[in-house]
C-alpha cells in the first residue's frame, strides 16, 4: 500500500505541475507562447518582462498554487489510505518533486516549461510554512540587493536543504528524509538556471530596472 500511495502521489504531483500557467497565460490572453519570447522560459519572470505584471501575478499564482494542491492532495492520500505518520510527509516531498518534474517537463507542453522555482514555492509552502516564510525573505533581501531574480532564486535553492535540516532537527522530523529531498529539488533548480550562472560570472545578467539592449 505504501508504494501505491507514493506512485499516486507522484502521478499526480507530476500532472499537476505540468499545468505551466505561464503557457497558458500567454495563450489565452495574448494569443502567443511565452516561449518564443525573451529569454524562452515559461516562468513568472519572463512573463513579467514580456507581458507586465497582470500576466506575471496570474502565472505566479497559478504555479504556486498547483504545488500547494500536489502536496495537500498525496498528504490526504496518505492519510486516508494509510495510518499517517512519516508516510504522509514522504508522500508530500515524492509529490513536490514531481510536481517539480511536471512543471520543468510538462506532458501537455512539449516537455519544455519553466525553470521551477514558483511551483517549488507551492510545495514548500504546504509541506513546511516555516522554511517557506524563511525562504521568502532570504529572496526578498536578495532581490532588494543585488535587482537580480536569477540569482536570488539560486541562492534560495541553495538554501532550502540547510533550512530544512535545522527545521527537522527543531521539529523532530526525518531529517534524512525532508533534507535528501529537500537537496534534489534545490538541485533541479539550480540545475535549470545554469544558463543564468554562466551570465552571472560574466556579468551579463538582467537586472530589474535594466534597459535591454
Amino acid at each position: 500500500m505504501n508504494v501505491a500511495v507514493m506512485v499516486l502521489s507522484a502521478i499526480q504531483g507530476y500532472l499537476f505541475g505540468s499545468i505551466n500557467f505561464g503557457v497558458v497565460v500567454s495563450r489565452v490572453l495574448y494569443h502567443e507562447d511565452v516561449r518564443t519570447k525573451g529569454s524562452g522560459n515559461a516562468g513568472a519572470t519572463n512573463i513579467l518582462r514580456t507581458y507586465g505584471k497582470k500576466a506575471a501575478a496570474l502565472t505566479l499564482a497559478g504555479d504556486i498554487s498547483k504545488g500547494v494542491v500536489a502536496v495537500l492532495i498525496a498528504q490526504f492520500l496518505a492519510g486516508w489510505l494509510l495510518t499517517g505518520g512519516s508516510v504522509v510527509t514522504s508522500a508530500g516531498y515524492v509529490a513536490s518533486i514531481a510536481a517539480v518534474c511536471g512543471h520543468l517537463w510538462p506532458v501537455w507542453f512539449g516537455f519544455k516549461g519553466g525553470k521551477g522555482v514558483a511551483v517549488a514555492a507551492g510545495s514548500i509552502l504546504a509541506a513546511q510554512p516555516v522554511v517557506f516564510l524563511g525562504l521568502v525573505l532570504v529572496f526578498l533581501v536578495c532581490v532588494f540587493a543585488s535587482k537580480i531574480v536569477s540569482l536570488s532564486s539560486i541562492v534560495v535553492a541553495a538554501l532550502y536543504p540547510v533550512f530544512t535540516y535545522f527545521w527537522s532537527m527543531y521539529a523532530g522530523n526525518d531529517v534524512v528524509l525532508t533534507t535528501s529531498c529537500a537537496a534534489v529539488m534545490g538541485a533541479m533548480v539550480i540545475w535549470m538556471h545554469r544558463a543564468n550562472i554562466k551570465r552571472l560570472l560574466a556579468g551579463t545578467e538582467y537586472k530589474f530596472g535594466q534597459k535591454k539592449d
